[in-house]
């Protein structure tokens, strides 16, 4: 058995007992991280604490192992959120979003600004917590595992012998991130308390405004009354109404159903099935008249309506009006359902891969577009390597770049968690319209996600194990947790408050944008748990990409402007 013990021995280095050590550390973390308490888990995050465990009692890999599976990992962590919010991280600033992303930011400079008070307070440089402590300490208590990394990062670029103090912030991180996840969900309570709110009322006040605040595709009938409209042809209507719109069916009064060309016209009588988005209904009421019900899934005949998936490489980017669909397949594209949301089909709406295009017209023809289409949903399973790995390439590059600020003793470099997350996002919501293909379904983008935070996780928490107990397990470290409480739960508090007393924001929303703007999605299970509604996961969604973007470079910049 002198085989086993040797390769189960403490120190020791090779390939087979780091690859044992980084198995045992992942998988024992992630299935404690799966216990609650109190209804909480801490998740994935758990790898950490048994790779500091494991640390302590002397297990290690080489510094050169360890240092190159926590930066990789870190940027498989990185690229592949980038990739899943870029899609909405510009959309996110429309319409609502530009309250809920403003009191997210406000939350994040509270943050800051609690954290620079505590360093000046304690002494500032000449202090017991340096400032890479504190960075650390934040990073756990906002939940936010991308800004410790970039921390990290953008220490060492510019100070590759400081090692030891880069791990200075992972413990700051490990003694403040259980209660900043328990801080979250307490605030919740607390806003809850004291606002007195009634979750019956908050809920049916959602249910109630959900139509109102539709802003995606909506199929509505309207029957022609106006007669200064009748007998002109789509083409003429199309100059009169300048919004997106698709005028998918007509049903003559003889019963009829046709899909109008652009030489067809309406007739007073006619029952038009129109996709707008809600805001523009008011002009067809005005334009046609009024709306009525009719169940056009359910007319027999020879139209028919269908979903075909784009899932051909070289329909990604082109625009949907330059492939005339009606004149080449007389068929009316209505609707196309990108990531879940029901697009306008305007003819200047350019495709992606993955896309669901709704499709009306005979069977044989939606058939033949089918085809050319791809509809295949085994395409769309196979993973996009390409586009990652060249996205990891342009950000490595993209975060190698220096960039000279007045103040800064040293050039800023978007870095390695930076540069990455950048360009995710632009080629997640650009690439497109370079005929870059960068559908990835969810499944793979979780896969990498979670294999990137778990090698990241597991390097940091074995690298900084072996001073863990010494550190944190003291006077100081009971500070350190004090630190972390103040920072998560006093912007949180004045957060809630503004959103809740000044602009009035439902419970279920705020739920979300705390939950969001802490990047915690344990939080946002307990928003979910206690709404009966998608509401927190809507705010979450809104917040969240230019948070997690904002949480990654300010760490950073913290660190270089107190070098």
């Amino acid at each position: 058995m002198d085989w086993l013990i040797d390769l189960l021995r403490p120190g020791n280095v090779s390939l087979a007992s780091t690859v044992l050590l980084y198995s045992f550390v992942i998988f024992v973390g992630i299935y404690l991280g799966k216990m609650k308490i109190l209804g909480v888990s801490l998740g994935v995050t758990f790898v950490l604490f048994v790779g500091i465990l494991l640390g302590h009692f002397g297990y290690t890999a080489a510094p050169d192992v360890l240092h190159f599976l926590r930066e990789f990992g870190l940027i498989l962590f990185i690229f592949s959120i980038g990739m899943q919010v870029g899609p909405g991280f510009f959309s996110s600033f429309k319409e609502g979003g530009v309250r809920l992303n403003g009191l997210a930011m406000l939350g994040i400079g509270l943050n800051v600004a609690i954290m620079l008070i505590i360093y000046f307070a304690q002494g500032g440089g000449e202090g017991s917590t340096s400032i890479s402590q504190l960075v650390g300490i934040m990073s756990g208590a906002v939940t936010n595992t991308p800004g410790l990394g970039a921390a990290q990062q953008a220490f060492l670029q510019v100070n590759p012998e400081g090692y030891d103090v880069s791990q200075q912030m992972s413990m700051g991180y490990a003694a403040a991130y259980p209660l900043g996840v328990i801080g979250i969900i307490l605030t919740m309570i607390l806003i809850k308390k004291i606002f007195r709110v009634n979750l019956d009322k908050e809920n049916e006040e959602i249910t109630g405004g959900e139509k109102n605040s539709e802003q995606t595709a909506r199929r509505v009938t309207f029957k022609v009354t106006n007669d200064m409209v009748s007998g002109l042809s789509m083409q003429k209507l199309h100059t009169l109404i300048s919004c997106d719109y698709v005028m998918s069916r007509i049903e003559k009064p003889d019963g009829t159903v046709i899909i109008p060309t652009s030489q067809d016209t309406i007739e007073t009588g006619d029952l038009c099935l129109v996709v707008c988005s809600l805001h523009d209904e008011e002009i067809f009421l005005r334009f046609l008249g009024p709306k009525v019900e009719k169940a056009w899934e359910m007319e027999k005949g020879p139209v028919v309506s269908r979903r075909i998936l784009v899932t051909r490489t070289e329909y990604n980017g082109v625009k949907l009006g330059s492939m005339h669909l009606h004149d080449g397949y007389k068929l009316n594209v209505t609707r196309v359902n990108r990531a879940g949301l029901d697009l306008v089909a305007s003819s200047g709406l350019r495709l992606q891969m993955g896309d669901r295009l709704t499709v009306v017209g005979k069977i044989e023809d939606i058939n033949n577009l089918a085809t050319k289409l791809g509809n295949s949903m085994k395409r769309l399973n196979e993973p996009n390597l390409f586009t990652m790995f060249l996205g990891i390439f342009l950000g490595i590059l993209l975060g190698s770049l220096p960039l000279q600020f007045p103040g800064m003793s040293v050039p800023m470099k978007l870095g390695l968690a930076g540069g990455p997350l950048v360009v995710a996002i632009l080629i997640s919501a650009f690439g497109a319209k370079v005929h870059l293909v960068t559908y990835t379904n969810s499944s793979a983008n979780l896969l990498l996600r979670e294999i990137g935070i778990c090698l990241f996780l597991a390097s940091v928490g074995i690298a900084a194990g072996k001073d863990f107990a010494a550190t944190v397990f003291n006077a100081q470290g009971a500070i350190w947790v004090g630190y972390g409480a103040l920072i998560t739960i006093v912007p949180l508090i004045v957060v809630g408050i503004i959103a809740r007393w000044k602009y009035n924001i439902n419970y279920f929303y705020i739920c979300g944008m705390m939950s969001g703007s802490y990047t915690d999605p344990p939080a946002l299970a307990y928003g979910n748990k206690v709404a009966s509604n998608d509401a927190p996961a809507v705010a979450y969604s809104t917040v969240y990409p230019l948070t997690m973007f904002m949480r990654v470079v300010v760490a950073q910049i913290l660190v270089l402007c107190f070098l």
